[in-house]
């Protein structure tokens, strides 16, 4: 990776619908070769993919829950039934392995027309290997991602 994939790198970072013209025109190359650059950057595994950054509204006015999961034991079997179920919940928006107290860290989005009760009881508690959830609820978010 040379300081030009950095650039586009960067700009796609800011805005991933931007057009290879576009895009070659601010990294100084032509639309052709920054289309080229960024499919090898793809291929390279360095660009995961593009995404759509979703109004509050567009997702159903989400509340933010940080829950702490710590399970029974952490036996490979344990961790991987936990995770595999894990990827299988909608609600969850990101999952962190984590050092320290708990095993794991979730996001996790409750839609306007949803409980954190619901979701507590009947998805987070039946995930195999659950011995207890510790929940953070966000009062305001300062910086995100999306």
């Amino acid at each position: 990776m040379d300081s030009i994939d950095g650039k586009i790198i960067a700009q796609l970072g800011a805005e991933s619908g931007i057009t290879s013209e576009d895009l070659g025109s601010r990294v100084g190359l032509s639309p052709s070769a920054a289309h080229r650059r960024v499919k090898a950057l793809e291929q390279q595994g360095l660009i995961l993919g593009y995404r759509a950054w979703l109004s509050p509204a567009a997702r159903g006015n989400p509340s933010t829950v940080f829950v702490s999961v710590t399970l029974t034991d952490q036996r490979q079997a344990t961790m991987m039934a936990f995770e595999q179920a894990l990827v299988r919940t909608t609600q969850v928006s990101e999952a962190h392995l984590m050092s320290g107290e708990s095993d794991y860290l979730l996001k996790v989005l409750v839609r306007e027309d949803d409980s954190y009760e619901r979701i507590h009881r009947e998805v987070l508690s039946a995930l195999p290997g659950v011995h207890r959830l510790v929940t953070q609820f966000t009062i305001r978010t300062l910086a995100s991602e999306a």
